[in-house]
């Protein structure tokens, strides 16, 4: 069966008043994340990647000695991304909950240090890609980047929070200064209930 849209857990204009506008929202959700969808239902059509899960396809296809993943993988995954990050962000206000905000303490020393540590990981993202959040193989909370499309499913690792740099995510609200949209994803836009849920 093929992969669908999903909708936004919100409407278009529900994040406005937190930096993320509506115009972004119908530009990266219903252009940018449908055609992952559409290329990657096309991409994997007749192939033994039709039917399978986007984690199966991801873990699959995925090539860490390759310069250029394949486009089935670059689809898949983007789509997946796609799909974690709405559900990461809300318009309400949300307190971290303090299982999480235990964790994130233990690991990183404070939550401003994780926070440091994560937009570090994003404004040096060189190009396009991801900054992450999180559980290691060995239960541990890390701070990780990837690029392009790459995802921490490709690495065995849950993603607890995931921020999109690629400049469509940003570059309608802010412009070329990624270092204050990082800032503001974290401060306004999170749902930290959904990342907590995660673990």
């Amino acid at each position: 069966m093929a992969f669908e849209l999903p909708d936004l857990p919100y409407a278009h204009d529900a994040l406005a008043a937190k930096g993320m506008s509506a115009e972004t929202l119908e530009f990266h959700h219903d252009i940018h994340h449908n055609a992952y969808v559409t290329n990657g239902n096309k991409a994997i059509e007749g192939t033994e990647w039709d039917g399978k899960s986007l984690e199966e396809i991801i873990k699959g296809t995925y090539d860490p000695k390759a310069v250029a993943q394949s486009g089935i993988f670059n689809n898949i995954s983007q789509l997946w991304n796609h799909n974690q990050f709405w559900e990461m962000m809300g318009p309400d206000v949300s307190k971290m909950p303090s299982e999480l905000e235990k964790a994130i303490i233990e690991s990183f020393g404070s939550v401003d240090k994780f926070k440091d540590a994560f937009k570090a990981a994003g404004a040096g993202q060189f190009g396009s890609g991801w900054a992450w959040l999180v559980r290691d193989t060995d239960g541990s909370l890390k701070v990780t980047k990837t690029e392009n499309g790459v995802n921490p499913v490709c690495f065995g690792q849950t993603a607890l929070l995931g921020c999109d740099v690629w400049e469509h995510s940003y570059y309608i609200d802010f412009r070329n200064k990624r270092p204050d949209y990082l800032t503001n994803f974290l401060d306004n836009l999170v749902d930290w209930e959904n990342v907590a849920s995660r673990m």
